[in-house]
């Protein structure tokens, strides 16, 4: 069972000690305490190499030898080829909602059935979380990774079988299968980057592996425009709309061929330290369902789990509704509300990318989280006043602002929830963050719609507001429970004291609350 050491239960890692243990460099007489050649196995197990070397090497250890810690080189093709597919993804998710009104007069249907082509994706996710979460847990990455890549090609090619009015339900079928690979797609980033790469460039790494689903998004919002005009003849539509599904299909095909060749299940090396540890741990020791339960147990987590759905909550309904919301206050401009989209999108990808390399170097996760939590409310603030102002330059600026912050957010919650919940599955603790973000996706997404058509574009928008308000004040009473940083710094002064004689080192006494 992983027990979180921090609760002080004790676990295979890092044993629960009952007052400040002492570290010595050997036991003097009548001595109490841990002396360090009693190190936990764990960490006595893991043998870093210096300047961790850039290369991929066989793994050609004996049974039982401890492993080394060394970065491979294919980490770096897996995250991006994780990227392109995952854009693919998303570009299909918003590819209706981009262009709204057009659907709507292609299929002869309303906004709102158009609007749930997107909701799909959210309405999805949410049952098949938990199966899909276990099998990243038993199986692992290669699975998952096939598993969504295939999905996302099947679906791209069932929608090409719709390209008559009359066959709205097939591009339905289509988009609900894509909604499908999806489910194998959002709990992947925080896994990736913890399986793949060290403690130095993790975070970085989440925010390449999210920085393909937000490019995903923008695409999505600037391309559909300029492949399908708006015309009034269906048979010219048809066979536009038929040049966008026939380009994302055929993408989506090589993308698939690309993650049967390049993916693998995990280096042959652990990349860090934390790493190491749960590559150690028995496999049998591991139960899924008490997993989930300690994370629900877990007070930080579970605020993080509100805080971080409200936002991307929000997020998702501005995509989704953007199209109408643009063409509201700006009629005929379905070109610039793409663009709007792009605006947001690109803006989000740069924040979340800083962000990424910001905690790298500084493992500032709560105060971060905190001050892009709150500009995004701000930038959220400003979009809504500056919307109906009737100058389309004004809100591009706003917003850019906005998407900075706001999907700049999102990798900083895959991060912040691996450091409150370690040693737990990266893939469990994000997918509970995202069917977080799922279900106030939905429920924003239908009363923003429903608020927009009574009362306008600006209750709408204020509507969001009240809630990234609450998601702020959810976040200051996060505490900034950082276990795997101090997983990893557990392991390096370890190192330290097996380079040191024995002989020499001065007696330390342990903080048991930091352990």
């Amino acid at each position: 069972m992983r027990d979180s050491a921090a609760l002080g239960k004790g676990s295979p890692c890092c044993p629960a000690f009952s007052g400040g243990a002492v570290v010595s460099g050997g036991p003097e007489p009548g001595e109490k305490g841990l002396m360090y050649p009693e190190t936990p196995k764990l960490l006595q197990g893991v043998k870093p190499v210096p300047g961790s070397v850039e290369a991929e090497t066989p793994s050609g250890s004996a049974p039982g030898a401890p492993p080394e810690v060394r970065l491979s080189l294919r980490r770096w093709p897996v995250v991006l080829l994780f990227s392109c597919y995952s854009l693919c993804n998303a570009f299909q998710w918003i590819q209706y909602g981009s262009i709204n009104n057009i659907f709507v007069h292609f299929y002869g249907v309303s906004t709102f059935a158009i609007d749930w082509l997107s909701m799909c994706y959210m309405l999805t996710y949410i049952p098949l979380l938990f199966p899909v979460a276990w099998l990243l847990d038993k199986r692992g990455l290669r699975l998952i990774a096939l598993a969504g890549s295939a999905f996302n090609c099947l679906g791209a090619w069932v929608k090409l079988g719709s390209m008559k009015p009359h066959l709205f339900p097939v591009t339905v079928l289509g988009q609900v299968i894509c909604s499908v690979a999806q489910v194998f797609i959002l709990g992947m980033p925080s896994r990736i980057a913890s399986i793949w790469f060290g403690s130095h460039e993790v975070s970085t790494a989440c925010s390449i592996a999210v920085f393909g689903n937000q490019l995903g998004i923008a695409v999505g919002f600037v391309l559909p425009p300029v492949l399908v005009p708006n015309l009034e003849d269906t048979e010219q539509l048809a066979y536009h709309i038929s040049i966008m599904f026939f380009i994302i299909a055929a993408v989506a095909t090589v993308l698939f061929i690309l993650v049967i060749i390049v993916f693998r299940e995990k280096p042959p090396f652990p990349p860090s330290r934390a790493q190491a540890l749960i590559q150690l741990k028995p496999p049998e020791e591991y139960s899924y369902v008490q997993s989930i339960l300690r994370l629900l147990r877990n007070t930080n987590f579970v605020l993080l789990i509100v805080a971080y759905g409200l936002n991307t909550g929000c997020f998702y309904a501005l995509s989704t509704l953007l199209n109408r919301m643009v063409i509201q206050n700006y009629p005929g401009e379905e070109v610039n509300a793409g663009r709007i989209g792009l605006t947001i999108v690109v803006s989000g990808m740069a924040g979340a990318l800083l962000s990424g390399i910001w905690l790298d170097k500084t493992k500032t996760y709560k105060q971060t989280t905190l001050a892009v939590y709150i500009m995004s409310l701000g930038g959220l603030v400003a979009y809504t006043f500056t919307l109906s102002l009737g100058h389309l330059w004004v809100v591009f600026v706003t917003a850019g602002m906005l998407g900075f912050f706001m999907t700049g957010y999102l990798p900083l919650g895959f991060e912040f929830a691996a450091e409150l919940t370690y040693p737990e599955s990266e893939g469990t603790s994000s997918g509970l963050l995202n069917v977080s973000a799922q279900v106030f996706g939905i429920i924003f997404t239908v009363a923003q719609g429903k608020i927009i058509d009574h009362f306008g574009t600006q209750a709408g928008n204020l509507f969001l507001c009240s809630f990234l308000l609450l998601g702020t004040f959810i976040t200051v009473f996060i505490k900034a429970d950082l276990r795997r940083q101090q997983a990893n710094l557990d392991g390096e002064q370890t190192k330290a004291l097996e380079e040191v004689p024995g002989d020499n080192i001065a007696p330390v006494v342990l903080d048991e609350s930091k352990l």
